[in-house]
């Protein structure tokens, strides 16, 4: 037991007494795990999160696990379900996993958004997912199924295939309900009506809107011109993700990752496998460390460029959009003569990738090193010193740091409101932290310091770049951890027991150790991370796919009160989500 170990669990008895930690859970990530008791529940997050030296202000993610079939659970507390609280503290450095057991028979808990506010979506997907209930949450619905959804998909029992499923019929009574359904009433929401001298209007924006920049809801309470309160709703791109996690195999669900923040490729690939490796205990090469990072980074700049072009194309520019996803294409060609693929490569494997560079690799990378630099230039000049965009977005969707780390912000928004915050220098991972780069810092946490923020972020990821053409170590781009799947392919070729293992691996994947283990990263749109659970089978118990965009639209209608409908195209624009990534 470390010391940051021991002065928690000093600190919590000093406050509770000894008997508050129920149990104390070793996980193959290290993270300090405690169960706590639900009556004690409140108290206890509430004193970590306000009162403890070094607090824990940020609510990361908040999820549930389905115990029921579970079989190697060593000493754990007994429970049919049980309730994750995945706590941040920024001063210590340091994450901290609070759990809760709870009997089929009674699965409620108390709600802990008057701890934080980021609390309630998190909250209602639990409820979505698990049924489970949460007392005192201000407005307990489903928030990713459709209201007229049967069972809580999460559920161990609930089917994993729509073959599993009767054949959908809709028919004409069932086309009026779901109709009825969408209808927006007010009263169902908390919201007034009217104001003491006019009524209130309400518009939809949405889910087919330009602005929204794929399937998003807003209905948008307007007093005048100004905004009121916006209600998000999600969901449109719900493909249970997480379901598809348990049912495929370690190695098959590589893919799928890659549909999750779709403009971010290979680092979802990234967030996944650091986490699959920790728990198996496989140690990437040097080599296979590296490319992983120069692959991550062009990726970064890609999904840069695409936040770039839309961005200015919201405010009203039509050019920028054209210009920024031509030099996207550059990145493209790069990663298809890498990895043969281009949008979605899924080109990372379990140990290190799927093969070594190739010839000529080198030239190619450079050459769109040397290109990149004199257009981003352009596009400060063209976009950022427009004085029309500099007008709709300077003081625009302010927010200060307090408030971003309250509402669970990660990323270039936490960076532009002053914090420095970066996985890749405060928790390195796959040996960033060789490379000598900056992270960029806005000052007033507006629209303007946010698009400031992310084109200084991709001239950065052009030195890391560089750096892995200069120093690409030699050696393996694969482990030969037996649990690497596929083994390297020149080893099937010649070794028996090699080819078995690859046949084996491939047919019914990898048996990954039990245990528990999560590794965020910093991803293009800011801290992504998979909190993964294996049994000791071939595919994951639980996947949590602990995403960005997911608080960070959250945070909307926070933001948004008070301007008009051209700022909340212009805070969404800036905000710079994916809605896959939102609604997995």
């Amino acid at each position: 037991m470390n010391q940051e170990y021991k002065d928690i669990l000093s600190d919590l008895s000093a406050e509770f007494g000894e008997s508050i930690i129920v149990h104390r859970q070793e996980t193959k990530d290290d993270t300090i795990t405690l169960w706590i008791d639900r009556g004690n529940l409140v108290n206890v997050l509430n004193y970590l999160k306000n009162r403890i030296p070094g607090p824990f202000r940020m609510l990361y993610d908040l999820t549930a696990i389905d115990e029921r079939t579970r079989t190697k659970r060593g000493d754990q507390p007994v429970s049919d379900f049980t309730v994750v609280y995945h706590l941040t503290s920024f001063e210590r450095n340091q994450d901290l996993r609070i759990k809760t057991a709870l009997k089929n028979s009674d699965l409620n808990l108390p709600s802990i958004t008057s701890v934080w506010e980021s609390a309630n979506w998190y909250e209602r997907e639990v409820y979505d997912m698990f049924g489970i209930v949460f007392t005192g949450h201000p407005w307990l619905t489903r928030i990713l199924m459709p209201a007229s959804w049967d069972g809580h998909p999460l559920r161990k029992e609930h089917h994993a295939r729509a073959t599993e499923m009767a054949p959908f019929v809709l028919t004409d009574s069932l086309r009026n309900d779901e109709d009825a359904s969408l209808k927006f009433n007010p009263a169902d929401y908390g919201l007034e009506t009217e104001s003491d001298d006019s009524d209130f209007m309400f518009l939809n924006i949405g889910p087919q809107h330009p602005g929204t920049h794929g399937l998003l809801r807003l209905v948008v309470q307007l007093h005048g011109e100004d905004i009121v309160n916006i209600i998000p709703d999600i969901g449109f791109h719900h493909r249970g993700a997480e379901k598809m996690g348990e049912r495929q195999s370690w190695h098959t669900f590589i893919p799928y990752t890659d549909r999750i923040d779709y403009l971010g490729g290979v680092m979802n690939n990234l967030a996944y496998l650091l986490s699959v490796e920790k728990l198996a205990g496989i140690t990437v090469p040097d080599k296979a460390a590296t490319i992983r990072i120069m692959m991550s980074e062009l990726f970064r700049i890609a999904s840069h460029l695409v936040w770039l072009g839309t961005f200015a194309q919201d405010m009203g520019q039509m050019s920028p959009v054209f210009y920024a996803f031509n030099d996207r294409e550059r990145i493209f060609d790069i990663v298809a003569a890498i990895t043969g693929g281009r949008m979605h490569p899924s080109w990372f494997r379990i140990g290190g990738v799927a093969h070594d560079l190739p010839e000529g690799w080198a030239d190619l990378v450079q050459g769109f090193v040397n290109y990149l630099p004199k257009r981003l230039k352009e596009f400060d000049k063209i976009v950022l010193k427009n004085r029309i965009l500099k007008g709709r977005t300077i003081g625009i969707g302010v927010f200060t740091v307090k408030e971003a780390i309250e509402w669970g912000l990660t990323g270039s928004g936490l960076r532009a409101a002053g914090y420095d915050w970066d996985y890749r220098k405060k928790r390195p991972y796959s040996g960033i932290q060789n490379f000598d780069f900056d992270i960029p810092l806005g000052k007033n946490g507006d629209c303007y310091d946010r698009a400031l923020v992310r084109m200084e972020e991709m001239r950065q990821s052009l030195r890391i770049i560089q750096q892995c053409i200069n120093n690409m170590p030699s050696g393996e781009y694969k482990s030969d951890h037996p649990l690497a799947i596929p083994p390297r392919k020149e080893k099937t070729m010649t070794d028996i027991e090699t080819l078995i293992t690859h046949f084996v691996g491939v047919s019914w994947g990898p048996v990954i150790p039990p245990g528990e283990a999560m590794v965020p990263i910093e991803a293009a749109k800011g801290s992504n991370g998979y909190y993964l659970i294996s049994d000791g089978g071939t595919s994951s118990y639980r996947s949590r796919i602990r995403t960005p965009s997911f608080p960070h639209m959250q945070m909307l209608p926070y933001i948004s009160k008070g301007y008009t409908i051209p700022d909340l195209l212009a805070i969404l624009g800036a905000m710079d989500f994916v809605l896959a990534d939102l609604d997995r």
